[in-house]
């Protein structure tokens, strides 16, 4: 199974600072820790893919080598290249090499492609819920590797050609003798292009591609959710030796909204009622996505009563109707009173006090129970 993206690994983008990389680290250190997970597969494998990750983007050089390369520019088994991984060439896994093997002896010791497609890349989007609930377009600015003006991608300073790789002699694979099996793998020198810049061009530095950024426009549908993603096909990370480019990912992250907390396509909020109004009836005015609305409040309203409007929640992407807006009532006590709304709520008190079982039932009940705990 291929290596995730290292940026997708610890959730940040392409252009992360060194203290967003670390911060995510150390997000995800805490949450997977062995310690804190003992016996869990899932995430002691996700704490070493992070460490990983996490390894190679705070090296500086290393940072640069995926950058450019991708995983076959860090693989400390592959032949060559950065950190001994050849940039676009052989992976160095045991089942690359296992395949090289049986080709050798049952398909006439033909050799691996070197043309690579690129790293899929991840962009985290923050968006609002509004704009997920209606749908937007924006505008979003990403690295990225394109070819070399000044040399034309052939990483060769202007005035001169790449030359035959002497290594290879041009083929861009070189066998191994190991045993008794000849094992065809990447030419550590060329990286399997079968040419050797002599003259490296002073912008790209013999690579080819140089890093810029780019802007891209971006459709989100209507009704995305947090997490989900939006594909970009061919605008992730360059291919090796002309490989084809991977995708980009925009991933939907939705602010906190002040008034909604959304649960798939419902939207809830709290609709705070004064004691009067709860207790005699009334109307209360709320917001909508769409909105203003009005709540008839029955008479003896409580805390915790919750009102459906129906189809004022969000359709979701793949929903064929719209969900609810559902508003929990709080009976908020008043504050900051006077002195005679303090008298007026004294006398209610003392009127009330004769029959409290009829006005305030769910008090009576409870301290009924309570006697009869200590009572026991």
């Amino acid at each position: 199974m291929s290596k995730r993206d290292y940026y997708e690994v610890l959730g940040v983008n392409r252009d992360a600072s060194a203290e967003e990389i670390k911060k995510a680290y150390r997000k995800l250190a805490m949450k997977h820790h062995p310690d804190r997970n003992a016996g869990d597969k899932v995430s002691e494998e996700k704490f070493k893919e992070a460490n990983e990750a996490y390894e190679i983007l705070t090296d500086e050089n290393k940072r640069a080598a995926y950058d450019r390369f991708g995983h076959a520019g860090v693989d400390p088994t592959a032949a060559g290249g950065f950190g001994g991984a050849g940039a676009g060439g052989f992976s160095g896994s045991f089942a690359d090499a296992f395949g090289d093997i049986f080709g050798d002896i049952f398909g006439g010791g033909r050799g691996r492609s070197t043309v690579f497609r690129g790293a899929d890349l991840r962009y985290n989007l923050e968006i609002t819920l509004e704009q997920a609930a209606r749908g937007t377009e924006t505008k979003i600015r990403i690295p990225t590797l394109a070819e070399c003006g000044t040399c034309n991608g052939s990483g060769a300073k202007p005035g001169t050609k790449p030359a035959t790789c002497p290594t290879c002699h041009g083929h861009g694979q070189v066998r191994m003798q190991q045993g008794f099996f000849s094992i065809q793998q990447t030419c550590p020198k060329c990286h399997g292009s079968g040419k050797f810049v002599q003259s490296p061009c002073a912008e790209c530095h013999g690579a080819g591609r140089v890093k810029h950024h780019k802007t891209l426009s971006v459709k989100i549908p209507a009704g995305v959710d947090e997490g989900d993603r939006v594909r970009l096909s061919g605008e992730g990370e360059a291919g090796v030796n002309g490989g084809p480019a991977g995708d980009l990912y925009v991933v939907v992250q939705i602010k906190p909204h002040p008034v909604f907390q959304r649960d798939a396509d419902d939207l809830h909020c709290e609709m705070p009622v004064s004691i009067s109004t709860a207790a005699l009836g009334g109307e209360v005015e709320i917001p909508t996505l769409d909105g203003q609305a009005r709540i008839r409040i029955p008479a003896e309203t409580q805390t915790g009563k919750v009102f459906r409007l129906r189809g004022k929640g969000v359709k979701g992407v793949r929903s064929h109707s719209p969900g609810d807006l559902l508003c929990h009532v709080v009976v908020e006590t008043p504050v900051n009173l006077t002195e005679r709304q303090k008298e007026l709520l004294r006398e209610f008190e003392t009127i009330s006090d004769g029959d409290a079982g009829h006005h305030n039932p769910r008090a009576k009940s409870w301290m009924d129970k309570v006697k009869e705990f200590f009572a026991e």
